[in-house]
């Protein structure tokens, strides 16, 4: 990496946000994996993230467009990858998501998996979890697709439950069959299907996949860097490694690998960009947008004070830094939105924008109200002012 040259101010930064964000509406994508790729990835904690993000990025937004990708094609897959989250990538991009960083979480889930059934459960040693493994797996090729229930009814070692936490105001049984699907998803054994119910379900069915290839771990993490800097440069090492989950070393190695340069950023410190990609980004016409929970564009960075002022974060937030729904204009979050039970979208600027702002928010709100076409979408995690709206 080589020493701070070209300054490359906030501004610049807001602009690139929305052009490579595919936020700009003159560069609205026709297909959600172009939506997928332009971000390194959706979200997918929240079923309903994946829609939302996506739709907000698409000419022609629709559900069935996502669902297209994810169960149709499957040109959309969904792993347990960085910082343990559930994110939906590209075919093309999963490989290298998976050996990256997906199968090193699935290892660590087997040993927590195996260290928990050791302790609250009765009778279980690696060799049983690795047999109760083969007999889902084979459950699962004579079904095709199945849901955890219905797997529990053909390997009955799944029905058996963990009490976490005995004792406690907290303590919950956990069941063995989803948290070895779970597993088996992160290690690239099986895949979501097409929920039971609207698309905002999170009771989906299984099914069998064969494994991606596997990469070697440091060209992985390379590529998924270079992805995540073109997407998100200019951006901080820090910002990168907390994005990801992966070591500080990791994460240096990585950036190093491609050749990632240093610039200046406005008002000091220093930040990263792919070769070549230092110089300035032409300006577009304001733009607005409704941005859903966990979106990857307010999730992107480590550092955000550029885009979202440090006073805004609690009413936006939850405790555990889960971003809500937010208002954009131009480049920063200057709000937050929310859809009462009644379907209606309300939405609350914190900030002073102007005329022009306020219409383009209303613009979009109506564009989003228009491919709900009147489901009502909640938030798993809720944060104060989305409370707050739909109170």
């Amino acid at each position: 990496m080589s020493g701070a040259r070209r300054v490359i101010s906030d501004e610049q930064r807001r602009a690139r946000l929305g052009l490579r964000h595919l936020l700009v509406p003159a560069r609205r994508a026709a297909a959600v994996e172009e939506v997928a790729d332009a971000l390194a990835g959706l979200h997918a904690t929240d079923a309903a993230t994946v829609y939302l993000s996506a739709c907000a990025r698409l000419a022609e937004p629709s559900a069935a467009e996502v669902e297209r990708a994810l169960y149709d094609d499957v040109t959309l897959v969904k792993l347990l990858s960085m910082r343990r989250t559930i994110f939906a990538v590209t075919e093309d991009f999963a490989p290298f998501v998976s050996s990256s960083t997906a199968r090193a979480i699935a290892a660590k889930e087997r040993a927590t998996l195996l260290k928990h059934l050791r302790e609250f459960a009765q009778g279980w040693d690696e060799e049983r979890l690795a047999a109760t493994e083969r007999a889902v797996l084979a459950a699962l090729a004579v079904r095709g697709e199945a849901t955890t229930a219905e797997l529990s009814a053909d390997v009955p070692d799944m029905r058996e439950t963990m009490l976490m936490a005995a004792g406690k105001p907290y303590e919950a049984r956990q069941s063995v069959g989803s948290r070895l699907l779970r597993m088996l998803a992160s290690d690239g054994h099986v895949r979501r299907c097409r929920p039971r119910g609207s698309w905002l379900s999170s009771s989906y069915p299984w099914a069998p996949v064969p494994q991606w290839p596997e990469l070697p771990v440091r060209e992985a993490k390379a590529e998924v860097a270079r992805r995540w800097l073109s997407s998100y440069g200019p951006a901080t090492v820090e910002d990168l490694k907390w994005w990801t989950g992966w070591t500080l070393g990791d994460t240096r190695r990585a950036l190093a690998d491609v050749g990632a340069e240093e610039v200046a950023l406005e008002g000091g410190g220093a930040a990263l960009v792919l070769p070549g990609d230092e110089g300035p980004v032409p300006a577009s016409a304001p733009w607005a947008a409704l941005l859903p929970s966990l979106d990857p564009t307010v999730m992107g960075w480590r550092g955000r004070d550029w885009y979202l002022r440090p006073e805004d974060v609690p009413a936006l937030f939850d405790r555990a830094g889960n971003a809500g729904p937010t208002v954009w204009w131009d480049g920063r979050v200057v709000g937050g939105w929310a859809q009462r039970a009644d379907g209606e979208l309300v939405w609350r600027l914190l900030a002073d924008v102007g005329a022009q702002a306020v219409t383009a928010v209303e613009a979009e709100a109506a564009r989003l109200a228009g491919w709900l076409g009147g489901v009502r979408v909640t938030p798993r995690f809720r944060t104060p002012l989305e409370r707050e709206l739909v109170g």
